[in-house]
């Protein structure tokens, strides 16, 4: 049998697919242990819902000196054990350091298409009203791998979603949105079965 996953979380304000997996993993749905969740917003809604949950929190803030961040970043997590990062609503651009230490062990879910949707300023609303100019049929969910370019690293799953007639960028992002989380944990699922295996950086 597997080990479970060793997983580690970032998440910048509520965390809802970070909230859907640590209730599957307590439910026992999901084999893994969550083992830290990290913000850099000390006031952001997934810190006390993890702690709550009795999950270890930090909150390591961005701004005032990045490169210490990252380096405190990087350290938390591997003191925590961490073999496997959740990009749960992640607002910051991860470093160089914390990037190395966890190469092709990085998540994040990305609410449009890549490549053609994604990239720096492609994020939130403007992913789905610009998948709305482009006349497209269907949009997508797409969970990759973190390298250091945004939005760039290799595709691990894919969720598809057609787009209605009339739809505007508010009702996609709803519809989408409402999704994401049980996609996210359905292919932590397989990945903790061994059905999915993580694409090499």
């Amino acid at each position: 049998m597997l080990e479970p996953l060793k997983l580690g979380f970032l998440a910048s304000k509520n965390g809802s697919s970070m909230r859907v997996i640590l209730a599957a993993i307590d439910q026992g749905d999901l084999r893994a242990e969550p083992r830290l969740v990290v913000s850099n917003n000390r006031a952001a809604p997934a810190l006390g819902y993890a702690a709550t949950a009795g999950v270890p929190t930090a909150c390591i803030p961005t701004k005032l000196d990045p490169e210490a961040a990252d380096r405190a970043l990087a350290d938390a997590m591997g003191d925590a054990g961490v073999e496997l990062i959740v990009l749960s609503g992640y607002l910051r651009r991860l470093g160089p350091v914390f990037l190395d230490r966890f190469r092709g062990r990085v998540l994040n879910i990305h609410p449009g298409p890549l490549p053609a949707f994604g990239g720096e300023g492609m994020y939130g609303r403007r992913v789905h009203e610009a998948v709305i100019a482009a006349g497209l049929r269907r949009s997508a969910a797409v969970i990759h791998l973190v390298d250091g370019e945004y939005d760039h690293g290799p595709e691990v799953a894919r969720l598809e979603l057609d787009v209605a007639p009339g739809e505007t960028g508010e009702s996609l992002e709803a519809r989408l949105t409402a999704l994401e989380p049980a996609f996210y944990l359905r292919t932590l699922q397989e990945i903790a079965r061994g059905e999915r295996a993580l694409p090499e950086l």
